[in-house]
């Protein structure tokens, strides 16, 4: 790392900046109860809190997507996030099933024009706004890409912004929601089903790969050979772990939203005891997945013994476990201690449009990293780089959310009833 402060070697500058920051931000609006006995915060579960639990992810995994770039791996900055990604996109995940099960058991009618409003409406509608920004984008910055492309792009069928398979995987475990609450009565046939889906997608996965390796001769990718541009990383759908690893807790968001009283009521006995026994437990499940990558790993293609699919499926299966218990761990957690402030609730309320625009931020700054760049910030720029992707981040979130609540206005005007008045 770095030296700076006369010469102090532990961390880097930025590394520095960004652990006060998350610190304050993990004391700032903290509402405490650890130490006193019989004493939990009644509103760790509310929708300011989730919100502010969303807002934490979305900082997390702008820092993540940041700590991803090459030059940043090479000086070992933000090491700590190269691979958090997954347990940030986990949180996403639990606060969208806990919110599905809560809003069904309190909105009248909650079904009634669920796919319209909150699959299309609220995650096809933005996500292809995204795709319609980043086109004008790389159109701009003159990307040459054949003219197939441009139209699977567009159709959303291959991936314009490679960032944006969030509200892909989304709006798949929303429509499985549906179908199973629509005409399944019994719960937990309807939870039993949606946890075989989700399992089903690791399984794809696990047979897709990274990118199309079924198409051409053998092990195609290490000999040199190109293959099609929809062969390539990253380009077809569920072509990569982060698609389907985090998932499951989408599944433990289910099942708290629906057992909460019981689950939340076992806690309170003991709280402190059962609490450490699921931190340990949990620090077992994060061992597990450690051990899976490092044993069978998911990068199985480069060991030039084809595409190691059952390789994939034991990573994958080593890490469920851990995504099942994370967000159990965490909301228990906030039973004693969760934070809400006005950082945290801003990027709750943003959290997937600077999720989608983040990939924007990121490309269109690269020239920050460079000695080259106009600003002169020496052995400072990838913080300088850093805090400029955050900020343009947020701008074009901003933006993207305002822009797509317009196009939402126009596509899904609500229907005015009209007042008769009596003379």
């Amino acid at each position: 790392m770095t030296e700076f402060l006369g010469g102090l070697n532990a961390w880097s500058i930025l590394d520095q900046i960004v652990f006060y920051f998350y610190l304050i931000l993990f004391i700032w609006g903290g509402s405490n109860k650890f130490g006193k006995k019989l004493e939990f915060n009644e509103d760790y579960s509310s929708l300011d809190a989730m919100k502010s639990l969303r807002g934490f992810a979305a900082i997390g995994v702008i820092l993540h997507h940041i700590s991803q770039e090459e030059i940043f791996q090479a000086k070992g900055v933000l090491s700590m996030f190269v691979n958090a990604g997954a347990y940030f996109v986990a949180i996403f995940f639990f606060c969208s099933g806990y919110g599905l099960i809560k809003s069904l058991d309190t909105k009248k009618d909650y079904l009634k024009g669920f796919i319209r409003k909150r699959i299309v409406k609220a995650i096809v509608v933005p996500f292809y706004v995204d795709v319609i920004i980043y086109g004008i984008l790389m159109l701009i910055a003159g990307y040459e890409l054949p003219k197939e492309r441009w139209i699977f792009n567009f159709t959303g069928l291959t991936m314009m912004n490679t960032y944006a398979w969030f509200p892909i995987v989304l709006a798949f475990l929303y429509l499985v929601f549906f179908l199973c609450f629509r005409f399944i009565k019994n719960r937990p046939v309807c939870f039993g089903i949606i946890l075989a889906f989700i399992l089903g997608l690791g399984v794809l996965f696990s047979y897709n790969g990274h990118f199309a390796w079924w198409h051409g001769s053998k092990n195609w990718w290490l000999m040199g050979g190109k293959g099609e541009w929809w062969q390539e990383q990253m380009c077809l759908w569920f072509s990569g772990e982060w698609w389907v690893n985090s998932a499951p807790a989408f599944f433990t968001g289910l099942i708290f939203a629906n057992y909460e009283k019981q689950i939340a009521g076992f806690f309170r006995k003991a709280y402190t005891f059962k609490f450490h026994v699921l931190l340990i437990i949990t620090m077992i499940f994060y061992r597990l997945s450690s051990y899976g990558q490092m044993k069978f790993g998911y990068w199985t293609e480069w060991m030039g013994k084809g595409p190691g699919t059952y390789e994939k499926m034991k990573t994958y299966f080593c890490q469920v476990p851990l995504f099942l218990v994370l967000g159990l761990t965490i909301i228990i957690f906030m039973m004693k201690y969760h934070v809400s402030n006005p950082i945290s609730r801003f990027f709750g309320k943003y959290s997937l449009h600077t999720y989608l625009m983040n990939l924007a931020a990121l490309t269109a700054l690269r020239f920050l990293q460079t000695s080259s760049s106009p600003i002169k910030a020496g052995k400072y720029n990838l913080l300088v780089y850093a805090i400029a992707v955050i900020a343009v981040t947020i701008l074009l979130g901003i933006g993207e959310q305002k822009l797509t609540e317009l196009v939402q206005k126009l596509l899904f005007r609500e229907k005015k009833t009209k007042k008769l008045s009596q003379e």
